[in-house]
């Protein structure tokens, strides 16, 4: 059975249809913490990973969107552990796309230390370390055997920062499938996916 970390998005939990989908129509054992237990920013939820990986041993580390980036960050920083890693729309750039802010936006968060948050579910109060947090740590480069999946219409993380980073890795293999941010035609291919990056350089 294949033993599952998985790394959900800002919005996303838990028991998301990425996770349900794995657990329930692919037979994966998942672990899926809660990403933002520790906090909310990215070095927060990469400490997150990082415990569960230092913890137990997982074939395959899954990680959407912001969980994405944080995937790729334990990769990063635990390029010893034996994973492979599955990015699904990873946020590669996270300081320089996060909700599109202008300059002028930023200049009054770094002045103020917070700014509010207002998703489809989420309304919280982010501190400037958020930002911090995403300047330090926006371009992780994986170390380990990485397949990523991204749409090409994606209008929340461009397809573009999923290309920067396989055009600088040899680790790192893109498939760009025709679906927007939220990702829901990746899960039919993610089976076939995960066995081929398992079996790749093996």
């Amino acid at each position: 059975m294949m033993r599952v970390l998985f790394a959900h998005g800002f919005e996303g939990g838990p028991s998301g249809s990425k996770p349900t989908f794995m657990r329930e129509v692919l037979g994966w054992d998942v672990t899926a913490p809660v990403m933002s237990e520790l906090g909310w920013d990215i070095e927060k939820q990469t400490e997150v990973l990082l415990r569960r990986i230092d913890e137990s041993e997982y074939d395959l580390v899954v990680g959407s969107s912001m969980g994405g980036l944080a995937a790729a960050n334990a990769s990063s920083l635990r390029g010893d552990s034996d994973f492979r890693l599955l990015l699904i729309a990873p946020a590669f750039g996270l300081a320089e796309s996060w909700e599109g802010l202008t300059k002028q936006e930023l200049s009054e968060w770094r002045e103020s230390r917070v700014r509010r948050y207002r998703g489809f579910e989420l309304d919280i109060e982010l501190g400037w370390s958020f930002m911090e947090a995403a300047e330090r740590m926006s371009w992780p480069e994986p170390r380990h055997m990485t397949t990523i999946v991204h749409g090409i219409l994606d209008d929340v993380v461009s397809i573009d920062v999923s290309r920067k980073v396989e055009g600088g890795s040899d680790l790192v293999e893109l498939v760009e499938i025709n679906d927007g941010h939220r990702m829901k035609e990746c899960l039919p291919l993610l089976g076939a996916m995960a066995s081929e990056l398992v079996s790749r350089g093996a």
